[in-house]
């Protein structure tokens, strides 16, 4: 088998609050191959959200190992971190996240502006990954003039502008009503068949079928 896109070896991350530790992630083991699709899945304060973020490398982890794409992530600094997240994941999360004075157009544009892409350049791909995800017609709204299952399209469009090795969603569903959530779930699904590698969190076990391996988080341990 090829080396993971995603390994994680006995990943621990212990919050020190001063006058208690708190375990968040306790001995965490985990593989994920390229052109996987896996849903974390756990109860609020299971630490599956602490999980993502050390995915994410938004976090570091206290103890164990991460590697990322055949880097190991310890071994980077502030920057290098950065550097690797910007061009090895795309993040889609539940609140979208988008510039709300900025039309979609722009925002999905941005992520390429801190790789330096040429503007012209920047507006034609962030145009084809909008005409991708059928928003061909709302390039030019801003976000309060799209339905809130148009503005999770828009993130995805955002982060997959970059072509990312990982597509991470973080309770993508979460804000949206079912008919939305649904049509955001079928994306999901079409873009790992076509072969993008998707890793998302969720609390929902119904939105987690999809996925086709899950993960369940409780306490801070991958549980069956």
């Amino acid at each position: 088998m090829s080396t993971p896109l995603i390994e994680l070896q006995n990943v621990s991350r212990i919050y020190d609050l001063g006058h208690i530790q708190v375990a968040a992630l306790q001995g965490v083991d985990l593989d994920v191959q390229e052109g996987e699709f896996l849903a974390i899945v756990g109860p609020s304060g299971s630490g599956k959200s602490t999980l993502m973020n050390i995915v994410g490398c938004l976090d570091r982890p206290t103890a164990g190992t991460y590697t990322l794409n055949g880097t190991p992530v310890a071994e980077l600094d502030d920057d290098g971190l950065a550097r690797l997240r910007s061009r090895t994941i795309g993040f889609v999360f539940q609140n979208y996240n988008l510039l709300p004075r900025t039309s979609a157009l722009e925002n999905v544009a941005t992520p390429l502006l801190y790789q330096g892409v040429s503007r012209k350049d920047r507006l034609a791909r962030a145009g084809a990954a909008l005409e991708r995800l059928g928003l061909g017609d709302r390039v030019n709204h801003v976000p309060t003039e799209l339905s809130g299952g148009q503005q999770q399209r828009v993130a995805i469009a955002r982060a997959l502008v970059t072509e990312p090795a990982l597509l991470l969603a973080d309770e993508p569903t979460g804000n949206l009503d079912s008919s939305s959530g649904a049509d955001v779930i079928t994306l999901l699904h079409e873009l790992n068949a076509a072969g993008r590698t998707i890793v998302m969190i969720t609390h929902d076990v119904d939105v987690a079928r999809v996925a086709s391996r899950q993960v369940h988080v409780r306490d801070g341990r991958l549980i069956a």
